[in-house]
């Protein structure tokens, strides 16, 4: 059965403790590669903030639809990103599709030590390694001040 084309436009939700210590995932297909939660869209139509409830329980096993205590934490941030698709990846585009838009979204973990977070990851049994970062380290340099002062505006 064929797939069908990834729709270009993503979200990249940065989870994230109070003094913006990172949760970082270790890319399956690169072993040297982390990133934050990242993922497409599954129709045209999905709510953006429902591609990041999917993507982050997907990745991660955090559940923070509507109504769970950790939607609360989950904000959209108002970032977009749009960056050329690498081209290993292009084919799962309908031809001629050569950018993504990514939209940017936060989700606040639990504060005090940074491990708490990576802790509650590891208890979830999701098969994904996962260390955290500072932010400024985790982010290229370009957008770690924006995304910083994203995530102090949303801190409650």
């Amino acid at each position: 059965m064929d797939r069908p084309f990834k729709i270009p436009e993503s979200v990249l939700v940065v989870i994230h403790t109070p003094a913006l210590d990172v949760l970082l995932i270790n890319r399956a297909d690169a072993p040297d590669f982390w990133q934050s939660v990242t993922g497409s869209k599954d129709v045209v139509g999905e709510p953006l903030v429902q591609t990041a409830v999917r993507e982050v329980f997907e990745e991660t096993g955090i559940d923070c639809r509507p109504g769970t205590p950790a939607f609360a934490g989950l904000a959209d941030w108002n970032l977009e990103n749009i960056y050329d698709i690498y081209p290993r990846w292009l084919h799962r585009y309908a031809p001629g599709v050569t950018r993504n838009t990514e939209h940017v979204f936060g989700l606040r973990g639990p504060a005090g030590p940074r491990r708490r977070l990576l802790l509650a990851f590891q208890r979830r049994g999701h098969p994904v390694a996962a260390t955290i970062c500072r932010m400024n380290i985790a982010l290229r340099l370009s957008c770690a001040e924006r995304v910083r002062r994203a995530a102090a505006g949303r801190e409650r």
